[in-house]
């Protein structure tokens, strides 16, 4: 795993002529949950099946043909399971300060991000339907998320740029 090392550095290690798969994993591989995104050079349909078949083992599969994405690739999946767990971290931290044992406060943000992980993954609903069939109208979910989805300030935002940094420092990697 080595963010920002693109096909033709390997290219130079290896020759023109080898067949080269760069994939970028992320780490729910060690739950046998996670994706890796490809992109090869050079490689046969039979060596990418072969890959393919390799990095199933732990999780999905996806193939870009195009080797600029990778770097975006690197900053949503391959840092993201990062931000994941930072919003636990933070859930965990607002119970506490909400009056909650800390203890408590770690098992409810483990068991709701899990869970939620959960049921986006089995459910054949996009994110944003899930989001909003928890939410009443006037109610608490709907409170908090007035501010998490603020145009200007809120996680969106946050989001944007914090992808936008891992993007541009994935790009630095590659020189």
């Amino acid at each position: 795993i080595a963010a920002g090392r693109t096909l033709a550095f390997f290219e130079a290690l290896f020759g023109t002529g080898a067949a080269i798969v760069r994939a970028m994993p992320n780490t729910p591989a060690a739950v046998r949950r996670g994706i890796t995104v490809c992109v090869a050079r050079g490689a046969t349909g039979a060596e990418r099946a072969l890959c393919q078949d390799l990095l199933e083992a732990v999780g999905e599969v996806a193939w870009v043909e195009d080797e600029g994405l990778m770097d975006a690739v690197t900053a949503v999946s391959g840092s993201g399971p990062a931000y994941v767990f930072l919003l636990a971290e933070c859930l965990a931290q607002a119970g506490v300060r909400a009056g909650l044992p800390a203890d408590l406060a770690s098992r409810l943000a483990r068991a709701t991000v899990a869970g939620a992980g959960e049921l986006l993954h089995q459910s054949p609903d996009e994110a944003g339907q899930l989001r909003h069939n928890v939410t009443s109208p006037g109610g608490t979910t709907a409170a908090a998320l007035a501010l998490l989805m603020d145009e200007a300030k809120g996680l969106g935002p946050m989001m944007d740029a914090a992808i936008a940094a891992a993007t541009a420092r994935s790009r630095e990697l590659a020189g």
